[in-house]
């Protein structure tokens, strides 16, 4: 066994390394591991019931991470790109498949329905690693494509829901479809409403406990009592796992929790990609491969051709429109868990080969994508194929979150301070603070401030801290050496950022300027530089005088003072 385990790690290790030399995204390399080390090719593991319930645990992960990104103000503000490129997008796609795969297959109508939809949808998982890895996130083609894979998440609760009417258990279609929209929006209104009384003050309680081990305990604790939940009623877990994500994305723990998580996600997203790797049925690829490949390359020029005319519609620049088509055009984890949740429950709404023959149709276009989108890279940087335009911020109003141009880490007397000033010249900012009852007490009073740890750089990022974008961070910390701590965070983000901090005393400023901060005033030093301003000006020593006199002592990082500390 400990062999095979050493033998399975050589080989991620050495996919993880070739990929990402060849700039590669990761999950392509867990893939084509689970492929080498299943039952097909070295046999090193069967897809044992452990396998599967590491897939659907990366699974849960990943609709909470979902979910997390999916607070209402966000919603609201990128409501006309969700619903409406969104929901484009899902229609060309079925309009273009229906009529091909009716008129192919002996399939049902609604068993043709569903797999069109469920083709419709994209790999949620691999398009924004692949955002992530090109830094086109917060670019224009980084939101339209967030935002069609955020409909495409919404609408596969009602999808998930629907499956009996699809596999024709149920012949009463408008009742149900108004029996699912009553119990989903009845379900998630629920979900709020328990969380507003139950997970706020739990959070409360287990943060003021300060134990990193418990946050993180409770964090999981809340996706699989949800999940529980959920598939008690008959809903997937899946779903359940979403709606834990969207009620913290609604408190002021969402950063810290969307930092908590972040390994453990990738780590359990990892599997499940590894989980369908084993998965993939070589010898059936084998047997229809020419039905397997055609399938591949329709779904994408299918999708493609959908997804690109969608966006020129919508008047999206011609090498945007290109990029989010050929981002998109593959096939989905949603395709997948309908198709395995189709085989584990006995549904046949289409036949069994035909489902595992999709079901490689689907890995084989997740596992291409990555490499397209190297090879279109490669083409764009010889100057043939839209060499003079590049991405452009999104700034369409009402559509986009306002980026901090000042972090404040510690939000006591002199974050708040600082907070204030930044609001009156309305300075874009964010303050931190791992004191929750701090937090709660700073946004009673409208400040813009979140609980988090300011030395985890996960979560600096997740608030907004970015390298050239950021004009400046604000150590207020009370204790020293979690303020330096602070400022390596910051500094492995945006090495050359200005960082000014609090010090309470000389020793403590001395050590902050070691660690690469701009200014780091003592509290003891400058305080009794006010107090004296005002003896010498009430005694009639003029403003400039004492400007003067106070400037030379500050010379040289108070040079003077610590050579009488020196001598004392």
């Amino acid at each position: 066994m400990a062999t095979s385990i050493l033998i399975f790690f050589g080989i991620a290790f050495a996919l993880v390394f070739i990929l990402r030399l060849a700039k590669i995204g990761t999950l392509l390399a867990f893939l084509l591991a689970g492929v080498l080390s299943g039952p097909y090719v070295f046999g090193l593991f069967q897809l044992s019931d452990i396998w599967h319930f590491l897939g659907e645990v990366g699974i849960m992960f990943l609709w909470f991470t979902i979910g997390l990104e999916l607070n209402m103000k966000r919603l609201w503000q990128m409501k006309r790109t969700i619903f409406g490129f969104g929901a484009a997008q899902v229609m060309m796609v079925v309009t273009m498949l229906f009529p091909i795969l009716f008129g192919l297959t002996e399939w049902t109508i609604m068993g043709t329905i569903m797999v069109s939809l469920l083709l419709a949808m994209s790999s949620t998982s691999t398009d924004l690693e692949i955002l992530a890895e090109r830094n086109e996130l917060h670019t224009g083609l980084g939101r339209q494509t967030f935002s069609i894979l955020l409909f495409q998440d919404l609408l596969s609760i009602p999808l998930m829901a629907m499956l009996p009417i699809f596999a024709g258990k149920s012949i009463n279609l408008g009742a149900s479809i108004i029996d699912i929209l009553v119990m989903s929006v009845g379900l998630i209104l629920g979900v709020l409403i328990v969380g507003r009384l139950l997970i706020n003050p739990l959070m409360r309680l287990v943060t003021k406990l300060k134990s990193k081990e418990l946050f993180l305990l409770t964090i999981m604790l809340n996706i699989i009592l949800w999940a529980v939940v959920l598939q008690f009623i008959g809903l997937p877990p899946e779903l359940g796992a979403f709606l834990a994500g969207m009620l913290l994305s609604e408190t002021i723990y969402r950063h810290q929790v969307k930092a908590e998580i972040s390994p453990y996600a990738t780590l359990f997203l990892a599997f499940f990609f590894i989980a369908l790797g084993m998965g993939l049925d070589l010898k059936l690829l084998m047997d229809n491969w020419l039905i397997v490949v055609l399938g591949v390359v329709a779904l994408f020029f299918i999708k493609f051709s959908a997804i690109y005319i969608v966006a020129r519609v919508r008047h999206v620049r011609f090498r945007e429109a290109f990029l989010i088509a050929l981002i998109l055009a593959q096939g989905g984890e949603f395709g997948l868990l309908i198709l395995q949740t189709m085989k584990s429950s006995g549904i046949e709404a289409i036949p069994f080969v035909h489902g595992e023959i999709l079901t490689a149709i689907i890995i084989l276009s997740i596992m291409i994508t990555p490499i397209l989108l190297a090879v279109y890279d490669r083409i764009q940087r010889s100057g043939k194929l839209f060499s003079s335009l590049k991405s452009r911020r999104f700034n369409k109003k009402g559509e986009t979150e306002e980026k901090p141009e000042v972090i404040i880490c510690g939000f006591g007397r002199v974050g708040q301070i600082i907070a204030q000033m930044m609001e009156s010249e309305k300075i874009p900012y964010v303050a931190i603070d791992f004191n929750v009852d701090t937090v709660i007490f700073g946004r009673e009073k409208g400040f813009n401030v979140y609980y988090g740890d300011s030395s985890n750089s996960d979560f600096l990022v997740d608030v907004g801290l970015a390298k050239n974008k950021t004009r400046a961070v604000v150590i207020a910390l009370d204790n020293a050496w979690v303020a330096k701590s602070a400022v390596r965070a910051v500094r492995t983000i945006s090495p050359r950022i200005k960082i000014f901090a609090r010090a309470r005393n000389l020793e403590e400023s001395k050590l902050l300027l070691k660690e690469g901060v701009k200014e780091a005033l003592p509290e003891t030093v400058e305080s009794s530089f006010m107090l004296g301003e005002g003896v010498m000006s009430s005694i009639g020593i003029k403003n400039e005088k004492i400007e003067k006199i106070i400037s030379e002592i500050r010379k040289n990082n108070y040079e003077k003072l610590e050579d009488i500390s020196d001598k004392k």
